[in-house]
């Protein structure tokens, strides 16, 4: 057997970084991409490698003659790469295809060990590498049937997102018989060159041939390995850290990413906080239905916003001021509100981080897993000059609660003091105390100086819509911060969430219900894996303590590099420095139990390497 690699192409969207380099001498955490495939090629046991060449050829042809593989390597190449596409450089290899068994690979691919071995191993003699279809997948889809064969090809031009779940994305990596060849590719391949050029893509060939042949080209499904192709710097960065050799820099670069998982859709992701039981299916489906009309419309101005979130949560249009999340809202607040702020320490950093150290004042409990009172802050604060005080209300990351009594009592003590009172209850539905809200009108207008921040995101599980809202019946810091915002700082999609939302209250209720169900189920579960101590929450997570032999971070590591598991490692953060505490969201039952049988697994590794 032998394989054929095509890396003729030039990589223009890969920017400076193929301005004098091929494409497959980009480097992905400091190996590049043919470096790579040929280490993994020299484990088969090829009789050659043949590499069609084209951009910065010759360059290529020296890189890779410092890099000394086993297999004797045969270069092709293609003197026009910039006029014509890969039929053309695999029309000049042809005549190598009709002497082998072939492995077929184009040179932008990444791809882990034992991909190819499964391949070469598979008794069928003709295969077609797919894999499951995600989003972040481009190009040729097949369609295929319960044996294998593969009943469409289907170009680009012809994809049809309605036909999604029937997709599998051909992964570019095929393994031709010398026979399949011989009667089907090269003729075909020569026919095809010849009626219709050379600006075109080898695939379709395969196309032609399924269309008149239904069973000679198998598909082989890849079942949860990895791999990845590298069009563009986007590319390039998802790529590194999917394939990180070390877990710490494989955690570090998913933590920087601050979301945007959708594009790593085996990864789950126990580190943000949404609510997994809400939208239902129908709001989606009915947002899916007006989509062409929201993106090709302007959404409304502030002033319908704030009147369809005043609808929303029965408010007054103008005490409510809706925001971009509510990372936004925090961040315009903290600019105006009267200083010193104080808050409790561990908590939500996004406030403090807004102040600067001599404008900042903690609260710093003195208490086993990190419990206060309303009582406490008054206490701690009353001979003190602050201002403003912020309180998180289920506390994130502790999820330590104060009831609604206490906290009116606080708002209370605060009004008498003159000072103002942000309370931020994005994770208050989840408490099970009912009616816990103090976005109320008739409590705004008793506590001026209260200001209630809510996330959208958070409660209602549409993170991507960035909504969040703050309510307060103090009409001047409402206006002023009104002023400040930009007019269409709401895009057309969460405006329409606003919209229709409260159509589906009962459903937002039944999904507070489950996730409550969901967090006792998980708490009784880490309870009863050795080394934890979950931390007892009334929020959509939970703190949770770990024994002395135990290290956040390494543990962090281990559940993604090993079961694509994120988790939230707190030793960054004070008073967590310890490496001892983790967070973990509260999601599905199902999730839920993938997450305590990878803890379960782990555990035993550790105190069988320590012994």
């Amino acid at each position: 057997m032998q394989a054929i690699i095509l890396a003729a192409g030039m990589g223009k969207r890969l920017k400076d970084l193929t301005a004098d380099n091929t494409k497959c001498m980009v480097k992905v955490n400091g190996k590049s991409l043919i470096e790579r495939a040929l280490d993994q090629l020299d484990q088969l046991g090829l009789n050659r490698i043949v590499i069609v060449t084209g951009y910065e050829g010759e360059k290529l042809k020296d890189y890779i003659s410092h890099l000394s593989p086993f297999t004797p390597i045969r270069f092709v190449d293609n003197p026009i790469f910039d006029k014509t596409n890969n039929i053309y450089s695999l029309y000049l290899a042809k005549d190598y295809l009709a002497e082998d068994d072939t492995l077929l690979l184009e040179s932008d691919l990444i791809f882990e060990d034992g991909i190819l071995e499964d391949l070469v191993n598979d008794p069928r003699p003709t295969l077609a590498l797919v894999d499951k279809y995600e989003s972040w997948m481009d190009g040729t889809v097949v369609k295929l049937d319960e044996a294998d064969n593969i009943t469409a090809f289907i170009p680009g031009k012809r994809f049809a997102f309605e036909d999604i779940p029937s997709y599998y994305k051909t992964v570019n990596i095929y393994k031709f018989s010398k026979a399949f060849s011989e009667t089907h590719y090269i003729p075909f391949l020569e026919a095809y060159s010849s009626a219709l050029g050379n600006n075109e893509y080898y695939e379709q060939v395969l196309r032609v041939i399924t269309l008149l042949d239904d069973s000679t080209v198998k598909a082989k499904r890849l079942d949860g390995q990895l791999w990845y192709e590298i069009d563009d710097l986007q590319d390039l960065n998802i790529a590194e850290s999917i394939f990180a050799t070390d877990e710490h820099e494989k955690l570090g670069a998913m933590e920087r990413r601050y979301g945007g998982y959708w594009r790593y859709p085996k990864l789950i992701d126990f580190c943000y906080l949404v609510n997994p039981f809400f939208p239902p299916q129908r709001l989606l489906d009915e947002m899916k239905a007006n989509f062409d009309t929201l993106v090709r419309q302007y959404p409304s101005g502030m002033a319908v916003n704030s009147l369809l979130a005043a609808k929303t949560f029965g408010l007054k249009p103008e005490h409510v001021l809706v925001g971009n999340g509510a990372a936004e809202l925090i961040k315009d607040l903290m600019e105006i509100v009267d200083k010193p702020v104080g808050s409790i320490k561990p908590t939500f950093e996004e406030y403090p981080n807004r102040l600067s150290a001599d404008q900042y004042c903690s609260f710093v409990p003195e208490t086993s897993e990190f419990r206060y009172t309303a009582e406490d802050i008054i206490r701690h604060y009353s001979d003190s000059n602050v201002r403003t005080i912020v309180l998180i209300n289920p506390d994130n990351p502790s999820g330590n609660y104060i009831p609604k009594e206490d906290c009116l009592r606080l708002a209370e003590w605060c009004e008498q003091q003159a000072i103002t009172l942000i309370l931020d209850e994005s994770f208050v539905d989840f408490s099970d105390e009912p009616n816990a809200s103090l976005l109320d009108e008739s409590i705004l207008k008793r506590y001026p100086n209260l200001l209630v921040i809510k996330s959208i995101s958070k409660s209602y599980g549409v993170p991507g819509l960035r909504l969040g809202i703050l309510a307060s019946s103090n009409e001047d810091l409402v206006s002023q911060m009104k002023k400040t915002a930009a007019i269409w700082n709401i895009n057309s999609f969460g405006e329409f969430f606003f919209q229709i939302a409260e159509k589906y209250l009962p459903d937002y209720k039944d999904s507070l219900v489950k996730i409550r169900s969901a967090r006792a189920n998980l708490m009784l579960n880490l309870e009863a894996v050795p080394g934890l101590h979950p931390i007892p929450s009334q929020a959509n997570y939970i703190l949770v303590e770990l024994e002395p032999w135990l290290n956040s971070t390494k543990m962090s590591e281990h559940l993604l590099s090993n079961n694509n598991i994120l988790i939230k490692d707190l030793s960054k953060k004070k008073p967590f420095e310890s490496g001892r505490y983790i967070r973990l969201a509260v999601r599905d039952e199902d999730d839920n139990q993938r997450l305590i049988t990878a803890l379960s697994e782990y555990l035993p590794l550790v105190l069988s390497a320590q012994e």
